[in-house]
């Protein structure tokens, strides 16, 4: 058994208990309950579930999709959420495993590419978790709580300061060619010199305003429209959504999260109005189709962006 199949093992059994956790999420969140009492239940008759009902995606198909207490049926998103979540982090377990590898096989690599790395593909990770979590949440409830969408903005700004700390002396630095521009000090003593940031605060102030950028974007369309249009026609909480999506992969790839949403929630609409079963004022879930979007860049978001980069020069 190669060590890339344990990666794999683990990351797949490690999503599936997350999986459970993000239902338990689901379904509690948008009512405002707590995430600990009452243990797990029946939704329909409130009889505790044993823990040999239980396990993710086994006990569902154990059980018929129905409750063993009163017979009820069991939604088919459980078992959904649980797979996705364990694909999810099956995916990033191997993408672990080949950095790790490239490191201690390579003898170029800096010092600060695996801390970089991994501490990345864990930002990665939880935005998946939250990401499949908030789009399930959009399409059956309209809601994007705070609770995913503030929580994974500090999350993503935690991690880039995480990262910040395995900077070496002078990498990551912004320098402005010498002699571009003067700086006149306290005493009137005028000199000229490189103005530069440092690798931490290019890095933490470019992620700051990734997510400040990303979210003040759908606010001003959300105020166009309004402006335009005389009623509502985006929540808030799709604007936090993308200032999260940002705070964990940056300005670009949240961009191009939207214009996976636009793009997707397009196809949508017009099958919707062809089928007669939506007009220009009907509501979509737009956060599901953003979080489908943010999915899409986490996992190939920069090599189409370098790939737009490369057709552009």
């Amino acid at each position: 058994m190669s060590l890339r199949i344990v990666y794999e093992a683990a990351g797949f059994l490690l999503g599936l208990i997350f999986g459970s956790f993000l239902n338990v999420c689901i379904s509690r969140l948008p009512q405002k309950a707590s995430l600990v009492r009452p243990g797990s239940h029946c939704p329909e008759c409130e009889s505790p579930i044993r823990w040999h009902d239980n396990i993710p995606v086994l006990s569902w198909f154990l059980l018929r999709a129905r409750c063993r207490s009163c017979g009820q049926p069991i939604s088919w998103r459980y078992p959904v959420v649980e797979l996705a979540t364990a694909i999810w982090f099956t995916i990033q377990a191997a993408r672990l495993h080949t950095v790790l590898q490239f490191y201690f096989a390579s003898h170029t690599a800096p010092s600060s590419y695996a801390p970089f790395a991994i501490i990345a593909n864990l930002g990665i990770t939880i935005l998946g978790f939250l990401l499949i979590g908030l789009m399930v949440m959009d399409w059956q409830k309209g809601l994007l709580p705070n609770s995913f969408t503030i929580t994974g903005i500090f999350l993503g700004l935690l991690l880039i300061c995480a990262q910040a700390v395995f900077l070496g002396p002078t990498e990551g630095e912004v320098l402005l060619p010498a002699h571009s521009i003067q700086l006149t000090s306290v005493g009137a003593a005028t000199e000229n010199g490189n103005v530069f940031l440092t690798g931490p605060e290019a890095l933490i102030g470019g992620r700051i305003f990734a997510a400040l950028g990303a979210g003040l974007l759908l606010l001003f369309i959300r105020w166009l429209y309004r402006a335009l249009r005389h009623r509502e026609g985006m929540g808030l909480g799709d604007a936090k959504m993308l200032a999260m999506i940002a705070a964990l992969l940056g300005f670009w790839p949240a961009m191009l999260s939207l214009f996976f949403g636009v793009f997707a929630a397009s196809i949508y609409a017009v099958y919707l109005v062809v089928r007669g079963r939506a007009n220009a004022a009907s509501k979509l879930p737009f956060g599901s189709f953003l979080a489908a979007g943010g999915l899409v860049a986490a996992q190939v978001g920069d090599r189409i962006i370098d790939a737009y980069a490369r057709l552009l020069r």
